[in-house]
């Protein structure tokens, strides 16, 4: 039971700190990638703990650590009438560590199908009124408003409009192409796509609310620094400019949109990367995050697994 109170009081008071902690400084915009893995995994350990606490309410700690069989066999049978194992309330916890589970699972599959939906139409739209262009290795949209966004998905393509191509310059044009083929090498769909369902499953809660905005705006930032790699900062930022104001379809990632004038500010005075132990405190506290509820809530079963088996033994 004290890991189960454990876990649930760091559940109930992460929701609120942990948006306030990462939030924090400017470290966040310099390394765009780690801050991203950062929010996702504090995103995680919040759930995790909060399933974690109701199995350790529902499951007797002799049952963790005698192997997996075991365990799914007590949970199998305490969902089962008459079983022996059930306190008072254990069924209802295992179940709500279900719900919980659950309800993240089909957050996420209604979001990544609804959007595979809407990109599959997107997508026989630009058959019928763009043209690919082999130069670019970009589809050509007719259109009044200067945009460039991608289509992700398993045949993803950039997109870019010709009111774009006709107020860029082309080496602005190629740097902004490498932003977008950055989004699609690097899936970041996905990443959106998962702090996406977290919200949704567990909607009014601050973490997860400032993790979806953070994430999306982080992604931008870590796809500028990806195209800077083979691109001059001051092209990028020009072409940013240019499309501060163009929309992208709501399934897709664009170039523009409302971060694009900090980003630009970002890209003409770039602050200095974290250093090394900057790095690696934030790798371990990606770990932190992901392993501790799984370590918080095995530590009943590790105590009891090591007295069944070493009760008797003598030191002497």
């Amino acid at each position: 039971m004290m890991a189960a109170a454990v876990l649930a009081l760091y559940a109930v008071v992460a929701v609120v700190v942990l948006p306030r902690l990462l939030g924090r400084g400017e470290w966040a915009d310099r390394a765009p990638r780690l801050a991203i893995s950062v929010w996702l995994a504090g995103c995680a350990s919040v759930a995790a703990s909060a399933i974690f606490s109701m199995l350790a309410v529902a499951i007797p700690a002799s049952v963790i650590g005698h192997g997996l069989a075991e365990f799914f066999e007590a949970c199998a049978d305490m969902l089962s009438d008459g079983s022996s194992l059930a306190a008072p309330g254990a069924r209802a916890a295992l179940l709500g560590a279900g719900l919980i589970a659950g309800r993240i699972a089909y957050c996420g599959a209604a979001i990544l199908v609804r959007a595979r939906r809407e990109r599959r139409r997107h997508a026989e739209m630009l058959n019928l009124l763009g043209r690919h262009d082999g130069a670019l290795d970009a589809v050509v949209l007719d259109h009044d408003e200067a945009a460039a966004y991608c289509l992700p998905g398993r045949d993803g393509r950039a997109v870019i409009t010709t009111a774009a191509l006709r107020s860029l310059a082309p080496e602005q044009v190629a740097a902004v192409l490498a932003h977008e083929q950055a989004h699609l090498r690097g899936r970041h769909h996905l990443v959106l796509a998962a702090a996406e369902a977290f919200c949704r499953a567990l909607p009014y809660l601050p973490l997860f609310a400032r993790a979806r905005s953070e994430i999306a705006r982080l992604i931008e930032l870590l796809a500028d620094d990806v195209a800077a790699r083979r691109h001059p900062r001051i092209h990028i930022a020009a072409a940013l400019v240019r499309l501060a104001t163009g929309r992208a379809p709501a399934f897709a990632l664009g170039a523009g949109g409302e971060t694009a004038l900090t980003r630009v500010r970002r890209m003409l005075s770039p602050a200095a990367p974290l250093g090394a132990r900057e790095r690696v405190a934030g790798l371990a506290a990606v770990a932190l995050l992901l392993i501790g509820p799984a370590a918080v809530a095995a530590i009943p079963g590790v105590g009891s697994f090591l007295a069944h088996h070493c009760h008797g033994v003598s030191l002497f």
